[in-house]
């Protein structure tokens, strides 16, 4: 009875820790890393998650607080003070870049030194040619405010796919030293195989914990950003059918 209560009492250090933490404390350096580098990616990915969220939240809120000043307006050089006033909103940033294309080459063309005097001028003056340098601007500004919209996704993606592999390179080195330890012993009873092999396993347990949520909100997020990058594509085409239905010669 005292060899058994003995073994029962053996894991790969010597003693068994049936606590999670504990078993997390006595497990083999490796293993410890493993966890140590899983936490890490856990804690980033959580932090890209809430600011995501608060970012995205922000942009949707002054999209349409922007949209409204917009329907409003009747003059794009009324709209252009008040699209600087949202810094966070995508449809005004692509505004803002399509109406300031849109001065520079009306101010060359009709030689008048103000932004106003540029765009308020009676009368078309693009050729139908001259309308491709506003279109440039506003896919430039789509493409600007969308890179912006996925930067740091891309860790998201990373954690998803590599963590669980982590994980698991962690369970085997754990369990290659549960098997080092029983040759070294000459014993492979239940009770000496199973603390080593439970410590092992919690790294597989972290990489899932960490790939999970990360999984998830990468594929929510991305979901969202095409839905916001759509929005943008709708206004630009909408804006620039007003600039050549004003400003373009016929």
């Amino acid at each position: 009875m005292k060899e058994a209560s003995s073994v029962a009492a053996m894991n790969l250090g010597g003693n068994f820790h049936g606590s999670l933490f504990d078993m997390v404390v006595h497990a083999g350096f490796v293993v410890q890393l493993v966890l140590l580098l899983l936490f890490l990616f856990s804690v980033v990915s959580w932090a890209i998650i809430l600011m995501k969220y608060v970012n995205i939240r922000k942009i949707r809120k002054e999209n349409s607080a922007f949209l409204s000043v917009y329907m409003k307006s009747t003059k794009l050089s009324e709209i252009f003070p008040e699209a600087k006033k949202f810094q966070n909103s995508t449809l005004a940033e692509v505004f803002r870049g399509g109406y300031t294309e849109l001065v520079k080459i009306t101010r060359v063309l009709r030689g008048t030194p103000t932004v106003k005097d540029a765009v308020e001028a009676a009368g078309p003056v693009l050729e139908i040619g001259g309308i491709d340098n506003v279109e440039r601007a506003l896919n430039r500004a789509c493409g600007t405010e969308t890179t912006k919209l996925e930067a740091a996704l891309g860790f998201l993606a990373t954690t998803g796919s590599a963590s669980p592999f982590i994980g698991l390179f962690g369970t085997v080195w754990g369990i290659m030293e549960t098997f080092k330890s029983i040759g070294a012993r000459g014993s492979a009873t239940l009770a000496v195989v199973a603390p080593g092999i439970s410590e092992a396993l919690i790294a597989t347990a972290a990489g899932l914990a960490a790939a999970i949520p990360a999984v998830i909100f990468y594929n929510y997020y991305l979901n969202r950003i095409k839905g916001m990058t759509l929005e943008m594509d709708n206004f630009a085409s909408e804006l620039l059918n007003i600039v050549e239905r004003f400003y373009v010669k016929r």
